[in-house]
């Protein structure tokens, strides 16, 4: 029992350093402490995972709904989150029963994790490690996002996507091409437009094929 209790301090206070680390607007620990409903969502849910690993029935989940009234957030007791994960903002964040997010990940408000149906087993996402999922983006299924990979706001992703790799639109669509800056944080207003990239390359084909029909 020392030794859980001891792993939970050490997590939480990864938890809490990590919003000082992604979020400029902290600036103090009684703050974060008492204004990030992201945090509070994530110290609820490692004691209901923790409760529902020693398969201790109901209780889990009435915290996960209790939880999920008062910051929004819903996580499932059963879902597998790594260290150092930050919900930022949070309200609507929805993380299915079956996902696995690795460390070190961010997610922002809105965010669903969640199934395509009624299929047993494995049917939600699994996040690597160093993932950042933008504002509204949903990930569905029993799909695997690679280390690295960054999804824009507002993006529905059903397929995997190999690591770093950002994915944007809907459905989403993978642009092979690092959008990050010097620190690798997500630059949300330099997402490139695949509709338009694709869109320019028709125009200049279409351009070359009236060049050779006007020289023949």
């Amino acid at each position: 029992m020392f030794d859980v209790i001891k792993r939970g301090v050490t997590k939480l206070k990864e938890d809490i350093q990590v919003i000082f680390d992604e979020d400029p607007a902290a600036t103090n620990i009684l703050e974060v402490i008492l204004c990030y409903p992201g945090l509070h969502a994530l110290i609820a849910y490692r004691i209901a995972h923790r409760l529902y690993k020693w398969h201790i029935p109901i209780l889990p989940r009435i915290i996960s709904y209790i939880t999920r009234i008062i910051t929004g957030i819903e996580i499932h007791p059963a879902a597998i989150i790594g260290r150092r994960f930050f919900i930022d903002h949070g309200d609507g964040v929805v993380i299915g029963a079956t996902t696995i997010i690795g460390d070190d990940v961010l997610i922002y408000q809105q965010v669903t994790l969640g199934g395509t149906g009624k299929d047993k087993g494995k049917r939600h996402p699994t996040l690597g490690n160093h993932v950042i999922v933008g504002a509204g983006a949903k990930v569905l299924g029993n799909i695997t996002l690679g280390d690295y990979v960054r999804v824009g706001a507002g993006s529905v992703v059903v397929e995997d996507v190999p690591e770093y790799s950002t994915v944007v639109g809907i459905p989403g669509r993978i642009v092979r091409r690092k959008v990050r800056d010097e620190n690798g944080v997500l630059m949300h207003n330099r997402i490139p437009d695949p509709v338009k990239c694709e869109l320019n390359r028709l125009k200049y084909e279409l351009k070359e094929l009236k060049e050779k029909l006007s020289n023949e």
